[in-house]
């Protein structure tokens, strides 16, 4: 089977390589983030808020860092707002932290608000116009949702008629434009809430588990899989009512090697790639 390496893309200064990695994302507009703390988690520290250091290093390669004052999330999702600031959540609620799971950061690190946007959260995605999704894994199978920053639901996909829509494996934000491949059924999704007309398009699809999608006009890639197929990365074509599977290729790391461990981000025709130890990203770019 052809293998296509990633294309190296960004990666933590070597100054910060001492202090933990809780999460990492490339958000909207293809500038990567480390969300830091001093040490891992610990049992018992979750009722413990903590000081938070965001490096963000841009396309260009510039780093700018912000300090985030008393996180809560041990586990977190984060993505940045397009006024600067910051979405930190965590992935689990529980009942007597209703209200505290998403907190939103300034661009000085000051905590702003806080809400909930339910449990079991698989992805957190801010689109370029400042609007938060969120899809959710089958342990609080609520589906695909948009936030606002102030945590006002937006847009959900209750009623949406979208087939299987049991986890959602998969969640790519472009633009205001979302694309979701959910389980159980793997369709192809396209969300546009604010188009007046089929706001929801959806085609079948073959390819299960995928875990990524990338999408450049009617081409489309689906990275991930169960077993031996977790580094697939099977190319289709967007036909009228179904997606028409092409050619599969192994996704690997910039040297060849498989990917391991790892974390994955959908942005349009683009697929982010970061394995452990978690320090740098590669990108898989269709249109390329």
């Amino acid at each position: 089977m052809q293998k296509t390496a990633l294309v190296p893309y960004a990666r933590l200064p070597h100054a910060q390589h001492d202090r933990h990695v809780l999460t990492s994302t490339v958000d909207v507009f293809g500038t990567a983030h480390w969300l830091l703390a001093d040490r891992a988690p610990q049992p018992g520290d979750a009722a413990r808020p903590f000081d938070a250091l965001v490096v963000s290093v841009d396309p260009n390669g510039s780093t700018e860092l912000t300090e985030l004052s008393a996180v809560r999330a041990r586990w977190p999702h984060l993505d940045r707002l397009p006024d600067g600031g910051f979405v930190v959540a965590a992935s689990r609620t529980r009942q007597h932290e209703d209200g505290d799971q998403v907190q939103i950061f300034d661009a000085l690190g000051r905590e702003t608000s806080s809400f909930s946007v339910g449990d079991a959260i698989e992805h957190l995605l801010v689109d370029e116009a400042g609007h938060i999704w969120v899809g959710h894994f089958d342990e609080n199978p609520v589906g695909i949702r948009r936030w606002s920053a102030t945590g006002q639901l937006t847009w959900t996909s209750d009623n949406a008629h979208i087939p299987g829509l049991f986890d959602c494996y998969a969640l790519n934000v472009s633009g205001t434009v979302a694309w979701a491949c959910p389980y159980t059924d793997f369709p192809l999704v396209e969300i546009r809430p604010d188009r007046t007309q089929r706001p929801v398009r959806v085609w079948a699809n073959r390819v299960r588990g995928a875990k990524a999608v990338a999408i450049r006009g009617e081409r489309v890639a689906f990275y991930g899989g169960y077993g031996e197929e977790r580094d697939r990365l099977a190319h289709g074509e967007i036909m009228e009512k179904s997606v028409e599977q092409a050619d599969v290729d192994l996704l690997t790391l910039p040297d060849g090697s498989a990917p391991g461990r790892r974390r994955v981000v959908g942005r349009g025709s683009r697929i982010y790639v970061q394995a452990e130890p978690f320090t740098t990203w590669g990108v898989f770019d269709l249109s390329s």
